[in-house]
């Protein structure tokens, strides 16, 4: 007897074929074999001229949607009909989330099977796992299928329907999305607030003490027995302290008063108390916590993250990397408690097996966490895994097993010193039992230096004791504005808003920036003018589908479905149908919009206004001329634009570029302009015999109205020429860029390869030698030289030119790359199967794309995409997720100072 597997991927598929009996073949399908259309040239001819073809679904036939079978899995489709010709039984083994449910069930529509056919589901793959996974198949849960149709459906009528609005009203190539907008709009509404925001300046005591040589630092709480102000006390729109708050706001002269007054008292322990604290490490990862986690420690993006973990998962390492879930199971909890008692000792495992609870309602993405995979964890130096798949593995196989580890106890200490009227506050935290902390520390690469830092020592005092101020410092603070989401942020307020599922926040992050609506900076979402008209277009037409409220509850129905507890076609029915349904609203809110008014964004404290262009946002302004217009650079975000850099660009478009002055050697003259991506200098006039005058970007960082013409002309004589590396003969340079200073070496046709300079080196004075130190290190970091990269995999030459086709490892996903233009995977393909003629086609539509400068293709009006297989003067600013300040301080010391119904075409 023959029985043919299908599963999603070759990866997969080998790890699998090795726990198989005799028997037993087995295929991948590359995912989803049939889709509704993505483009116009995949609508069968039958119904081409059919108005709801174009969406993919029926709408007034009971929304039934149109599927096709994409013509790059046609030769896919074949290999499986012909292989169930020769096999006497079938088995479905694809994931065992709604997305596998769901390829399950078309495979059974398209091949059409007249053997026994079976649903074998698993969570890891063992041999353990599949032998018994073979002994509990099941068949294909329909209920399942129809909850993930039903989103499929809803995400297509969303998007097709609005994403067209979007083009005609503000801009083409955009996209309106079910989960991609409300995600959307929290950056903005982020963003808003940053430009709401009005900065509040408090200042405030820290002294040095020591009590037998022991040195310890306190805080200056109260004044007068009245508490003195912190950034908390804030107002943030008025920048004053906020109404009803009893405390003392202390400014700089009354600080300097106080520190004068106090440096020479006596200081007095008033009061001691010590609070034994525990701390329980936390629950084993979810897709959610995973990306998160992985965004903190890792600087990986959601998509990176998923996508390695899909492949650990395809290799057996870990448990399947969708899930809602963190229960373990028994199998695990012993594996992850033998480990505790092997490398850590007894004394380290937590009295009880230690089991969490899955808070989450909609959890029914999987039955158990993720983990590490089999009855026996592999520690990560027995993997043999490498790079990113190395670092993500030790992740989750150090979050697994601290889950059965003894709580950490600590004992907190609080100190309270009085001096005159002034009360001081030390605080102190003590380790007694590091526990799970010898494992795993959230949000720090190592758990010994993370144990280390998180101990304050103070020295023994007792109630009475008088220690000696050795340094007394009145220091001033600044509030800042609240922080941008970063890509762990945002998912988690996504999931606790109960916005989309897990599973599809790392594609519709990439999604959001792929349309333009944010820009990542330094691990920061900036949302650009482009997402702030499409929310303001939303936000006033079509409330409901950017309130957080209205898409939790969404999906909230969509997860009822999936259980039988609400019907999906009456569901969608009321969404889309009748007077109030999406369909009619867009039509009558249609002509009510008017595109000039849509593409205007409004800021408050702003005369001028912001529009939308073809090209991106730009500032328009009246004068007695007429209207002036002039781009506003990229790198200048939302809440940061002001009437003064207003006026510096309107003044270039109408005067002419600022004059820094003359250039010593040549005499031409050198200009300060402001570009799309900063501002710059320029040498001399563009002109028909000087069409590309030389320019230079300004550091980062750096003001325009503080470069002088010393500066300028240092600026200009970059790229400085080093010399020519010793090996390859190839030239080498410093330079600056969008990201700071580098080297470079130019390799001829191995391309160029880059390294930024350290802190202590500089772009001016940088030598041959260190710049060949430099360029001999690893390239880590932001953009990884492609010609140096090793490629996932070569596909071949192309026959138009003979250079090579290869498969990268990009920051959000594979992708293909033939000299300079990148491709990314076609949907439907993976890097161990894609043709090289499909390759060809991706990378000749995304040249024709780059040159037409918008696509044809219908599957851009897609926007939500289905889920993809962080007195001296000195500064210094603290960062957290709440409130921050920034801090200025001034010292006075008295010694030494110191993160599923369908139709189908074949």
């Amino acid at each position: 007897m023959s029985t043919l597997v299908i599963v999603e991927s070759p990866t997969k598929a080998r790890t699998i074929r090795n726990y198989l009996p005799q028997g037993y073949r087995v295929e991948a399908s590359m995912g989803h074999v049939r889709d509704l259309p993505q483009s116009a040239s995949e609508i069968p001819a039958s119904v081409k001229g059919e108005e709801w073809a174009k969406i993919g679904v029926n709408v007034e036939a009971d929304f039934e949607p149109l599927y096709v079978i994409p013509q790059d899995k046609r030769k896919v489709v074949k290999t499986l009909k012909e292989a169930l010709s020769e096999a006497d039984e079938l088995v479905l083994a694809t994931d065992e989330d709604r997305e596998g449910e769901s390829i399950s069930w078309h495979l059974l529509q398209v091949l059409k099977p007249k053997v026994p056919t079976k649903r074998m589901v698993f969570h890891e793959i063992t041999e353990e796992a599949i032998r018994d996974a073979l002994r509990h198949c099941r068949t294909v849960d329909e209920q399942v299928v129809r909850a993930q149709e039903t989103r499929r459906i809803l995400d297509r009528l969303v998007g097709y329907t609005l994403s067209p609005l979007l083009w005609k009203k503000i801009a083409t190539g955009l996209s309106a999305g079910r989960v991609q907008s409300v995600a959307v709009r929290l950056l903005v509404r982020r963003e808003q607030q940053r430009r709401a925001f009005r900065q509040g300046t408090y200042w405030d005591l820290k002294t040095t003490l020591s009590k037998e040589k022991s040195l310890f630092e306190a805080k200056l709480v109260t004044l007068r027995g009245t508490r003195i102000a912190t950034g908390a006390d804030f107002d943030e729109a008025t920048g004053q302290i906020a109404a009803g708050r009893e405390v003392i706001l202390l400014g700089e002269a009354e600080a300097l008063l106080l520190q004068d007054r106090l440096q020479q008292d006596t200081w007095v322990v008033t009061n001691i108390e010590e609070r034994p604290i525990t701390r329980k490490p936390s629950a084993p990862f979810t897709t959610s916590t995973l990306q998160q986690e992985a965004n903190r420690k890792l600087r990986l993006s959601a998509r990176e993250t998923m996508r390695v973990a899909q492949s650990l998962y395809e290799q057996g390492y870990i448990t399947y990397m969708r899930t809602d879930s963190v229960n373990l199971s028994q199998q695990a909890i012993a594996a992850a408690r033998a480990c505790v008692e092997q490398m850590y000792g007894k004394e380290y495992l937590s009295p009880e097996p230690r089991q969490y609870a899955t808070k989450s309602k909609g959890a029914q993405e999987a039955h158990e966490a993720i983990r590490p995979a089999g009855s026996t964890f592999r520690t990560p130096q027995q993997t043999g895994l490498k790079d990113r798949e190395l670092k993500l593995y030790d992740l989750i196989w150090k979050r697994t097993v601290a889950t059965q580890m003894a709580e950490a106890r600590q004992t907190h200490v609080t100190v309270q010193i009085q001096v005159d009227d002034a009360g001081f506050r030390a605080s102190g935290k003590r380790i007694d039992f590091p526990g799970f902390f010898r494992a795993y520390v959230e949000g720090s690469d190592d758990p010994e230096a993370a144990i280390e830092d998180q101990e304050v020592i103070l020295p023994t005092l007792r109630v009475g004791d008088q220690p000696t101020c050795e340094e007394l410092e009145a220091i001033a603070h600044e509030t800042q504005p609240p922080a941008r989401y970063t890509e762990a942020s945002l998912v988690k307020t996504l999931e606790s808003e109960g916005i989309g599922r897990p599973s599809t926040y790392a594609s519709i992050i990439g999604t959001i920036i792929d349309r333009g609506y944010a820009q990542m900076v330094n691990n920061s979402l900036m949302p650009t003018f482009t997402a702030f008209a499409v929310t303001g277009l939303l936000e006033k037409y079509f409330p409901d589908l950017v309130d957080t409220r209205f898409t939790a509850r969404m999906e909230q129905t969509l997860d009822e479905i999936s259980t039988g507890e609400a019907a999906w076609l009456p569901y969608l029915q009321h969404f889309y149908l009748g007077e109030s349904g999406l369909e009619t609203q867009v039509k009558l809110q249609e002509s009510q919009i008017d595109p000039n008014e849509a593409r205007v964004v409004t800021l408050d404290g702003l005369d001028a206004k912001v529009r939308i262009g073809p090209y991106g946002a730009y500032i328009e302004a009246e004068n007695d001329s007429g209207p002036v217009k002039a781009n506003i650079p990229q790198d200048i975000p939302p809440a940061d634009l002001n009437p003064e850099q207003v006026e510096v660009l309107l003044r270039q478009k109408t005067e002419g570029p600022d004059k820094v002055g003359l250039h010593p050697e040549t005499g031409e003259p050198i200009y300060m302009l402001i570009g799309p991506y900063g501002p710059y200098v320029q040498l001399g006039d563009k002109t028909d015999d000087n069409p590309k005058p030389k320019r230079a970007s300004l550091p980062k960082g750096t003001n325009p109205q503080d470069v002088t013409l010393e500066t300028a002309v240092r600026l200009l004589a970059l790229p400085r020429s080093l010399g020519i590396h010793p090996e390859t003969g190839g030239k080498i340079q410093a330079n600056l860029g969008r990201f700071g200073p580098y080297v470079m070496h130019d390799q001829g046709k191995e391309g160029k390869d880059y390294r930024s300079l350290k802190k202590q080196d500089d772009v001016y004075s940088i030598t041959l030698e260190r710049a060949l130190e430099l360029l001999a290190e690893p390239k880590t970091g932001r953009g990884r030289n492609k010609a140096n990269a090793k490629p996932l995999r070569e596909l071949g030459v192309h026959p138009d030119d003979g250079e090579p086709i290869n498969i990268y490892d990009g920051p959000y996903g594979p992708y293909i790359k033939h000299g300079k233009v990148n491709a990314s995977l076609p949907e439907g393909q993976t890097v161990e199967t894609i043709p090289l003629d499909v390759a060809m086609q991706a990378l000749a539509e995304k040249a024709g794309a780059k040159k037409s400068g918008r696509t044809k293709s219908v599957a851009s009006t897609t926007a939500e995409p289905k889920a993809t297989k962080s007195a001296s003067t000195t500064k210094k600013t603290t960062k957290s997720t709440g409130k921050t300040t920034k801090t200025t301080k001034t010292t006075k010391a008295s010694s030494a100072s110191k993160s599923t119904k369908s139709k189908s075409t074949s």
